[in-house]
């Protein structure tokens, strides 16, 4: 029994051995029966024709290779969101020059446009995400395969000014991102300014002016975004277009409402030059209104399209208002950007040099009062926001693909707790009233703490709480609360309708006014908003004045697409045919008014 079990063992641990030395015997036999094939030598060619991939260096195939390792079809899994947006913040407080890491976001745009899905349905380009409809996952893939120029052409068709809205604009876009639902969004903004500060480095950025003109003069009062994107594209279509600007320089926000750090002049300056090569007049320290009546460019023009902006800026009317040092933001933005760019002011310009610094308002404008204080040398900085402090991701009230009511620190927040260790901001903070110190100047705040609450309808209502006064020490107090609509003098001599929210009244979808020949865009009429909504409204507009002068348009919609629908015109108490006649409204059986008949 003994000897049977040590057979089994020997058998057990011999046998895989054997077994594989026959099958390697084998193999070895059936190689050394097969015909070895002959080795001829090729010559090396004397044709002057060479082979393609002799012409390609090393370096090349090693950057193609290295381009083949991204992968696309995963990116989003596999490549984290980076954005490197901005140049470390003790660094920049110290200087005036653009905010942005332009080396650090262009090094790894390749690596961030795999992380684009191309989604079946987009909605970074939908209602809820890029009013201007940017076909956002073509150009990503354009650069994800290093076509640039193609990128280039992709994002023209939709964005007249992708260098502005690459810079300032909070990129409602990336906050419609289908990726984030569950991970970061994808580096649109980011993508989208590095696609056209490429085309401008490599002299892509050439005057293209429009073969024919159509011989009709169209007046654009205001150089905002609005302003220049319907100027824009009205040049392109053909017409005289001439831009009305009462300051001294053309870009109205973009040039004295937008510090320097935030956007460079030198951005505003190219692209106002281009557009100056394309045919467009620029008229500067005009102001429509006092120095030439509306009328009069009413008279003059085939059409005229007001871009006033909202610049009636939202006053704070509590106890001792009147006090020296308090001023409205713009007011303050605007004198030190002035006189940084080296005009002559009739007023001194402000200063929050060795000042406690109080900024009343947390949107863009405030951040931007926050920045340029601390450069100017403040010895403090606080900003009071009225509403609570946002959740740090979304809450139930605020799903995807809504943009995102989430607590963000901006580049003036990061600096000022670089600077001073803490974070400016004061929430549920309600000013009660501004304190005298004796000589006519103002001193200091008094706030009181809100609690936010919802009543049994479910409206949010704001109550005081008891006991939570506090003094804020200030010299300078800065009124950044928004703006309530455009001024009036314009308004007022055209005898413009207004909507209840005091901007110009046009019917839904449209841009002409109650007033024959004139039409209107931007914040004057759908109220104060973003860029991006001002360039697309620019657009728009172009569109309906075009269609308004030929009886037809070739423009784009948003999102670039041309649409060629229209049968007639509108004109005062009649309907234009496509063939050019005048048909009185009544005849048509519909009501005397503005019509757009299609």
């Amino acid at each position: 029994m003994t000897n049977e079990l040590n057979c089994k063992q020997e058998v057990k641990a011999v046998f895989p051995y054997e077994y594989q030395r026959a099958l390697k015997q084998m193999a070895e036999s059936e190689a050394a029966a097969k015909p070895v094939p002959e080795n001829h030598m090729v010559e090396k060619s004397t044709s002057p024709v060479q082979d393609i991939e002799e012409t390609v260096t090393d370096a090349a195939m090693e950057k193609k290779r290295l381009e083949k390792i991204l992968d696309k079809t995963r990116g989003f899994v596999k490549y984290k969101r980076e954005t490197s947006m901005y140049r470390p913040a003790a660094e920049r407080q110290n200087d005036w020059n653009e905010i942005y890491n332009f080396k650090g976001v262009r090094q790894g745009v390749q690596v961030q446009a795999a992380r684009c899905m191309e989604c079946g349905v987009p909605f970074c380009q939908s209602s809820h995400g890029c009013p201007l409809g940017n076909i956002i996952p073509k150009w990503n893939d354009l650069v994800f395969n290093n076509n640039w120029k193609e990128a280039l052409n992709q994002l023209l068709q939709t964005n007249n000014f992708p260098e502005f809205t690459g810079r300032v604009c909070p990129a409602p876009c990336e906050g419609a991102c289908v990726l984030g639902i569950n991970e970061l969004p994808v580096t649109i903004k980011n993508i989208e300014c590095a696609i056209i500060d490429h085309a401008f480095e490599q002299g892509w950025m050439k005057p293209e002016p429009p073969v024919l003109r159509t011989g009709k003069k169209v007046a654009v009062v205001g150089s905002g975004p609005a302003g220049l994107s319907a100027a824009h594209q009205l040049n392109k279509a053909g017409h005289l277009v001439t831009v009305f600007e009462r300051n001294d320089r053309v870009g109205g926000l973009l040039q004295y409402g937008i510090p320097t750090m935030k956007l460079g002049k030198d951005v505003v300056k190219r692209r106002v030059d281009l557009l100056a090569e394309e045919g467009i007049a620029f008229k500067t320290g005009v102001n429509v209104g006092q120095d030439i009546s509306a009328k009069e460019l009413q008279e003059e023009h085939d059409a005229v399209l007001l871009c006033l902006g909202a610049t009636w800026p939202r006053d704070l009317p509590i106890a001792n208002r009147q006090l020296d040092g308090i001023h409205f933001a713009m007011a303050f933005l605007e004198t030190w950007q002035k006189n940084q760019m080296g005009n002559k002011i009739d007023v001194t310009p402000l200063s929050a040099k060795d000042k406690d610094v109080i900024v009343i308002g947390g949107g863009d404008t405030g951040c931007d009062c926050i920045g340029t204080s601390l450069r100017q040398g403040a010895k403090s900085i606080t900003t009071f926001e009225i509403l609570p402090q946002p959740p740090p991701s979304r809450s139930n009230d605020n799903p995807w693909p809504t943009y995102p009511r989430v607590f963000k620190v901006d580049y003036g927040h990061e600096e000022v707790q670089i600077k001073f260790g803490k974070d400016p901001r004061a929430y549920s903070t309600l000013t009660k009233e501004f304190l005298d110190d004796g000589s006519g100047k103002v001193a200091g705040v008094r706030t009181v703490q809100v609690e936010w609450t919802k009543d049994e309808n479910g409206r949010w209502k704001m109550d005081e709480v008891e006991g939570s006064e506090k003094t804020y020490k200030a010299d300078l107090v800065l009124l950044a609360m928004g703006f309530l609509g455009p001024e009036k003098y314009i308004i007022s001599e055209l005898e413009l309708e207004q909507d209840p929210r005091s901007n110009i009244r046009t019917p839904n979808g449209k841009y002409f006014t109650s007033v024959d020949k004139v039409f209107a865009a931007g914040d004057c009429r759908r109220g104060q908003s973003l860029v991006v909504w001002a360039i697309n409204e620019g657009r728009q507009a172009a569109r309906e004045v075009d269609a308004h002068l030929m009886n037809t348009s070739t423009l784009p919609l948003s999102g670039g697409v041309v649409q060629i629908t229209q049968k007639g015109a509108y004109v005062h108490g009649h309907v234009a045919c496509v063939c050019g006649a005048m048909i009185p409204a009544a005849a048509t059986g519909l009501p005397s008014g503005l019509y757009w008949s299609t």
